[in-house]
This record gives C-alpha cells, structure tokens and sequence, in this order.
C-alpha cells in the first residue's frame, strides 16, 4: 500500500471513516486511497452481507460482497493470465447486470482500466471506441452486441479476446478468440491457485494517481472523448457523496441507467462501495417503471427524461380516472403546490392549510407515491441535464424529495447539489464539500476540485484546452453563483445564439421550460444569426396519441400523427403558453415537429438521451430553412 508522509484528521460519516477536512490529500476512505483497496476491506468486513439483486425467472436473487470479491478476483485474475497488462483498456459492451461490476472491479484490482461502450453504440461507433482505446479484451453481454462486433469491416484486429456473459443462440461459437464467462472464471480459479493472493497482490500495487477507469463522453459535438479519471478523483467524489447525498448502510438504490456512463457508475458502482448499500439491477431499460414499484428505493437518481415520463404518466392516469378521482387529484395538487411555495420561501404554512396538505397526502398523495415506487424514497436526484423548476415544483407538491445537481465527465459528476437544508429551485445548489467555483469573465463556471479528471486519452491538445493556466476546470457551461453560493447554469458556451439583431440568447432556459410540456419530448431552440427564434420539436409519443384518441384525431403513425392540424394546433398552444414567460426578442416565431420517432440508435441522440443541437440543425435543415423563407 502507498506510505504517505503525512495522514489527514479523519472524521467518521455514517460509520465511515473519511478526511475531517474535504478536499484534502491524501484522500482515504477507511483508510483505503484507492477504489480497489477500499473494495478489499469492504467485502473482507461485510462478506455476509448483501450487496446486490437481480431479478431471474421473477424472483429477486440476492448476492453478497464476498460473491462481488469472489467473482471480480476470478475476472480480474483470468484477464491477467489472458495476458492484460496494468495500464491497458478493457471494454465492457453490455446492459446493467452484477457482471458489469465484478469485470469494472476485477480490472481495476489488477491494475487494467475499465471502459464500457453503451449498448445503443452502432458497430461503427464500436469499432471507434475499441480502436481509439486500444482495447484488446472485449466484453460483450450477449448474441445482438457481439453482432456489432462481428459487423465491424476489418474485424478490429487490435481485439485479442471476446469474453461473452451468455451463451444463449452461440453454442456453435467455437473461434478461439471468443470465450464464455465460465471459461473465463476458471482460468482465474486456475491463475489463483497457481499464484494465491495474486489478486490481492495485484491491488496493493496500485495508487492514487493511476487511471482507474475510462469514460467516453457523448460526443454531444464531435468525436467521443475518453476521460481518464484516477482513483483518487473516484474517492473524492465518493467522499462528497457520502457527505451531502441521502446515502447510508440501509439504502436500497435501483441502477438502470448506462453503467458506461459516470453518473450510474458513481450511484451504483462507486457510492455503495463507500457505504455499503444495497444496489437492485433493473431487469432491462423497458421494465424501469415496474422494478422501480417492486424495489422502492429510499434513492433514486435519473435524468430528467425519466422525471418526465413519470410525471407525464401520472397526467394520464389522472385523465382517466372518473370524476370524482380528477376533482380530488386536482384538489389535493392545490394544497400540494401551497406546501411547495412555503417551503421554497422558508415559509409556515397556517393550521388551516396544513390541514389541507394532510388530507391530500392522505387521500391522494400517499397512494400517488406507492403506486410509482417512491413512497420510501427520502431522496431523489436529478442531473446529467437541465430540468424544469416547475417539474421539480410538481414533486415537491406530492411529496417526492427530488433535488437537482450539476456535474460532468471531467468532473466525476460530482461539482454540485441541491440538498434538503440548501434546496433553491432554479439552482444546481452550492458547491459540493471539496469542490471550489469560480465565474470566468466571458460567463463561464470553472471548477477546482481534487475530482477533476486527470485528462483525454490520446488528446493533449485538447487536455491543456479544457483547463485554465492556474488549474481550474473549464467546464463549457455558463452561469451565474448568487451571494450565498447558488450556482445557476444558463446555458452552453458554445450554444450561445447571436441574432442578426445582436442580441445573445442563451436557449437552455426556453427549451427547458418547453420540456415541462407533457406533449414535448425535446426541443432544439434555432435562430443563430437570424432575425428571429425558432424550434424543432420531438413529441411525446405516449402523451400526443393519448391527446390524439381523445380529440378523435385520425393518423396512420408516427409521422402521420405529427403532421395532423390538431396536433399542430396543440404544439402551438404550448409554445404560445411560453412565449409569454420570455422576452419579446426570446420568443419563438414557428416551430417544425421532428416526424421520426428517435431513440438512443439514432445519431440525433446520445445514449442519454439528450439531443445533439449541431446534428440535428444539420439533419434538419430542410426544415429550418422552410421557418425562415
């Protein structure tokens, strides 16, 4: 283990030890400086415990941190005897599953770097990644992601091994370069008991400072980018965790977004490590809803596209329920909105109210949460995306605890949050403990914190870029931090819009308020050296058929139903609607409808389901031109 010359006054954080004083090196959790030392002691302390769930056959399975050690030590030991050397890059290629975990800490315990791909990835993008990487072992889920390996034209030559997790429709596989993960185990078992405490060995090798994963960003502008980020920005970010986030021994958390990405990764992955919760894999992207009824977490952090989609199914159930249901729903939603207006104002409410909000928490909102899964849920989390204060406004009315944070790759994700005693709707919250901010003079927040990723892999260039002369972080977002420490984000840099007036507009805020809109999916704002805003529009599907089959509106699909006059007419109503909240120069002139559905696949999209303002201006421009004749 690496000696320090000094150790830092240490506190104890919901039984965990950890620096008495953020931001301070080295860090240690438990005495541990690395993820894949505190790894060790965790499941050498709580081996009988339980670590994690999976659903098989309809049953929620359980396994513990000595099975998490048990099966990292043997992938990690088995990649070893494979040929991985410390340093190199191992892709994983597959959905949220406990394997994802035990190959993330099997590589790292052996000094690799773990890397995941999303699974939305086409075999073009794949084939990026590995070759950018310089990947030689490949994990991959199942028969459909090994297809876009074997779709990729020169079979990516770099890519040594293929370890596959299931067997199911390639029993005929017998290449040699492709194995299965029994196959894989016992060559770890092999390698253990040839070399005992290899594995062991392996982690007391490591430090602070070594890249312990890869995480490639979304490629939002360009090329996707590989952020290395070390052990210690790991445990920095695990430590504020531990401080500000609603996080402890008895915690039951779902994990359902990309494991590939740093947001999930931290939640389930990094988070419970530190702590010791309980992590329950969703079954799969499109039972989210139902294992999330089935789990009922006490955290839940998403993206706000998912926030929106249980607000939006809430408003259907809340049209077809009779009469006498839609004058108690909107009864109790009165009350509800009262209670959430004291609370931002750091108001009481009088008797009489608080009457009222009793009352609709009994007959309304109690149920209401039960029946999305969040009647345990002590706190939400929003991030990864702009979310509208009016939908965090709604969830605090029902008595959802959803708080909005702020973070990046290049950050681990964790810069700022909202918390229960410092909650300002509009904000990301104050700083995280550790993190410093600053306002750069042309807008932009820049951020100084022992998170802070070490570098692009392969990119120098574009490393010294994205940080200032004295260290800070160049994070691209623009915004403003009020006098006691509020930060708000107004938007991209790069997406700033200078009308041909010259007025700059930042259109974050319009297209934020326009996704609050049950009816709208998403919205790119245009308007870049032209005389007036206006915005391509991607419908909600579920709410826009819903609309469409009450109001009797005929189409024959997706693109029929955007293209239908009521449905116009209706988009219409909701861009008027918040037009009247901006500035005349703000407001947006004509709107097109995006007439594909997209998903995760498209190129529009990333894997987070945020749109990619620059491709799709490009895409659409057939479109954006017919705004302005």
């Amino acid at each position: 283990m690496t000696r320090h010359a000094s150790i830092p006054a240490m506190e104890t954080v919901k039984g965990v030890a950890i620096n008495a004083e953020p931001g301070t090196t080295p860090v240690l959790i438990d005495g541990a400086d690395t993820i894949s030392r505190l790894f060790a002691h965790r499941c050498a302390t709580d081996a009988g415990r339980v670590a994690h769930r999976e659903k098989t056959l309809g049953i929620w399975r359980e396994f513990t941190w000595g099975d998490y050690w048990k099966h990292a030590k043997w992938a990690g030991l088995g990649l070893r005897r494979l040929g991985l050397k410390r340093g190199e890059v191992v892709q994983i290629l597959s959905e949220d599953r406990k394997e994802w975990l035990y190959f993330d800490q099997g590589i790292q315990g052996v000094g690799g770097i773990s890397s995941g791909i999303y699974t939305t990835d086409s075999s073009t993008q794949v084939a990026y990644i590995l070759r950018d990487s310089a990947c030689r072992f490949l994990i991959v889920e199942n028969e459909e992601q090994l297809d876009k390996f074997l779709d990729i034209p020169d079979g990516a030559p770099g890519v040594e091994r293929v370890i596959v997790l299931e067997d199911e429709g390639l029993h005929d596989l017998k290449d040699g370069r492709f194995l299965f993960l029994p196959e894989l185990y016992a060559l770890g078992q092999q390698e253990e008991a040839e070399h005992p405490g290899a594995f062991e060995a392996e982690i007391e090798k490591g430090n602070a400072q070594d890249v312990a994963l890869l995480i490639y960003t979304s490629g939002t502008t360009g090329a996707p980018k590989g952020a290395m980020l070390t052990h210690e920005n790991i445990l920095s970010a695990m430590q504020a965790g531990l401080r500000e986030l609603a996080i402890d021994t008895s915690a039951e958390q779902l994990c359902f977004l990309p494991l590939c990405h740093i947001f999930e990764r931290n939640n389930s992955a990094y988070f419970p490590i530190a702590v010791r919760s309980v992590v329950n894999f969703a079954e799969s992207p499109e039972t989210v809803f139902d294992n999330l009824r089935e789990v009922s977490p006490t955290v839940f952090s998403a993206v706000p596209r998912v926030w929106e989609k249980i607000y939006s199914r809430v408003l259907i159930l809340a049209q077809e329920a009779t009469w006498a249901g839609r004058i108690a729903y909107g009864l109790a939603i009165k009350a509800g909105m009262m209670r959430a207006d004291a609370e931002a104002a750091g108001q009481r409410l009088t008797l009489p109210q608080r009457a009222a909000v009793l009352l609709a928490d009994l007959l309304v909102f109690s149920n209401l949460r039960a029946l999305l899964g969040m009647n345990r849920l002590q706190q939400g989390i929003s991030g990864a995306a702009p979310i509208s204060p009016a939908l965090l406004r709604w969830y605090r009315a029902i008595g959802v605890p959803v708080y909005e944070g702020y973070g990046m790759t290049e950050n681990a994700a964790t810069c700022t949050v909202n918390r229960p005693y410092a909650n300002r709707l509009g904000t990301v919250g104050p700083a995280m403990p550790g993190t410093e901010l600053r306002i750069a003079p042309d807008g932009e927040i820049q951020s100084r914190t022992l998170a802070n990723f070490k570098g692009y892999w392969n990119l120098p260039d574009k490393t010294a870029e994205t940080f200032t002369e004295d260290g800070w972080l160049r994070t691209g977002d623009i915004g403003r931090i009020d006098a006691e420490g509020f930060l708000t984000i107004t938007g991209r840099l790069k997406d700033i819009i200078i009308t041909a007036g010259g007025k700059n507009i930042t259109p974050a805020e319009i297209e934020s308020r326009l996704k609050f809109s049950h009816y709208i999916s998403d919205a790119v704002i245009i308007g870049d050296r032209r005389k007036y805003l206006t915005a391509l529009v991607m419908i909600d599907q579920e709410n826009v058929e819903k609309f469409a089959q009450t109001a009797r509106v005929p189409y024959s699909d997706f693109a029929s139903l955007t293209r239908a006059p009521q449905v116009q007419d209706l988009i219409r109503a909701e861009l008027d609607a918040v037009n009247r909240e901006f500035a005349r120069v703000e407001q947006i002139k004509d709107f097109r409808l995006i007439d594909v559905l997209l998903t995760a696949e498209d190129d529009e999209l990333t894997a987070t389901m945020k749109l990619k303002r620059s491709f799709v201006e490009k895409k659409h421009k057939a479109l954006i031109d017919d705004m302005y004749r």
